[in-house]
């Protein structure tokens, strides 16, 4: 069973920054797609960005392109989002995902979120 752990959670101001961190406990196994989603309250989980196991074709939520940027450490079994230009609309609980393919079968597992909460 694989566990994600997700860091990096905080109070930021508008307009300031953080980076989420997500480490895959198999280390054994590289997760194929990484991506990070995030539920702010009364609202559905949405998608945020995503990334390929070797790190090309990052896609991303028009509401975060240009602000956000996904990246991944596979000799960590890691993904990081790093967030600039926080608005309190980026107020939310941030979910990372990951999706393993072991002998074509697809896996699919979540992290606990870390709570992000953009005020002044």
């Amino acid at each position: 069973q694989v566990q994600l752990v997700e860091s990096g959670g905080g109070l930021v101001q508008p307009g300031g920054s953080l980076r989420l961190s997500c480490a895959a406990s198999d280390s054994t196994v590289s997760p194929n797609d990484m991506s990070w989603y995030r539920q702010a309250p009364g609202k559905e989980r949405e998608f945020v960005a995503s990334i390929t196991r070797n790190g090309g074709s990052p896609k991303y939520a028009d509401s975060v392109k240009g602000r956000f940027t996904i990246s991944r450490d596979n000799a960590k079994n890691t993904v990081y989002l790093q967030m600039n230009n926080l608005t309190p609309e980026d107020t939310a609980v941030y979910y990372c995902y990951a999706q393993y393919v072991v002998l074509f079968k697809k896996y699919d597992y979540w992290g606990q979120g870390t709570q992000v909460t953009v005020s002044s």
